[in-house]
């Protein structure tokens, strides 16, 4: 079977302000990093809002859809800002997503990967925020559960900024196990490990500059135990390689190899629980080069371990 690199041009012409890390260099860093290799690429479509209502209110989608620029840029909050073309790129992230949970349920392709942006983990139900405008996983992962009739759908971020967001969107659907690493204390100064939803949410709070055994160790002492007593029928991963030792903006000090070893034990236990389905999106990462590295190592595994 073969890996799916979902994208599209529009998430390109999602701009922001100078100097915010979260830039479209970003995306042309990920694809850089994947040229030459032999992967089904796809467009992202638009999200539906069908999709979107899914996981956010319809005043929340309102809201982005009136927030949207004609020109220049509209700030959401200090960090969340749109530009013209931002509107679309974010209906493409969600589209994306969504695009990859049908690809892999239909068997066209062993797993996905969405390099796209904006990224999705930070959006809460109603609010905007750390550079995110939606759930873009978390709307996958409701749509694998109501329109492909799965029971059970797990999504593990690793991102070094803690998916308030995501958790905002599932800690009350107890279909949907949500585990996430993430430094602490850090943005947004959600993520403590008493924050643990209906039973679904795990959070592995590390302290800054923990580095790759306590990362390792974290994961196989209490996530993996969970996600395998889960028994999930499709794994999500919400992948932000921020946590990378040059990221500019935390402090946790992985490497390449730490993101192919995550990726490698995540796809183990696709294999035993739902044949090997795995569906990845692109949150976090702002060192431009470790951050195409990073994503390539990701691929890398998903492609050995298509199946």
């Amino acid at each position: 079977m073969a890996t799916a690199l979902i994208t599209h041009k529009g998430c390109y012409d999602h701009v922001t302000p100078q100097g915010h890390p979260e830039q479209v260099a970003r995306l042309d860093a990920v694809l850089g990093a994947m040229d030459g290799m032999d992967l089904v690429r796809v467009d992202a479509p638009l999200a539906a809002d069908d999709d979107l209502l899914r996981a956010h209110p319809k005043a929340h989608i309102q809201t982005i859809k009136a927030a949207a620029p004609s020109e220049g840029w509209r700030s959401l909050d200090a960090d969340t800002h749109m530009s013209v073309g931002t509107l679309e790129a974010a209906y493409r992230a969600a589209g994306a997503v969504v695009k990859a949970v049908d690809l892999v349920m239909a068997g066209d392709v062993g797993n996905a990967f969405a390099a796209v942006r904006p990224p999705g983990h930070h959006a809460e139900r109603e609010t905007a925020m750390g550079f995110c405008f939606f759930g873009s996983v978390a709307v996958a992962a409701k749509h694998a559960l109501e329109f492909h009739g799965l029971k059970r759908v797990a999504i593990l971020d690793f991102d070094v900024h803690h998916g308030n967001g995501t958790q905002d969107l599932v800690e009350e659907d107890a279909r949907i196990l949500f585990c996430s690493s993430h430094q602490m204390p850090l943005f947004p100064g959600t993520g403590a490990a008493h924050e643990t939803g209906v039973g679904n949410v795990v959070n592995v709070p590390l302290p800054d500059g923990c580095g790759s055994a306590t990362f390792r160790t974290a994961w196989e002492r209490q996530v993996f135990p969970r996600v395998d007593a889960f028994k999930p029928e499709l794994l999500l991963i919400s992948a932000g390689f921020d946590a990378h030792a040059n990221d500019p903006l935390a402090g946790v000090l992985l490497h390449e190899d730490d993101f192919a070893w995550i990726t490698g034990k995540l796809c183990d236990l696709a294999d035993k629980h739902c044949s090997g389905r795995v569906v990845s999106a692109l949150e976090g990462g702002y060192d431009l080069e470790a951050l195409g590295r990073s994503a390539r190592a990701h691929v890398d595994v998903l492609k050995e371990r298509a199946r």
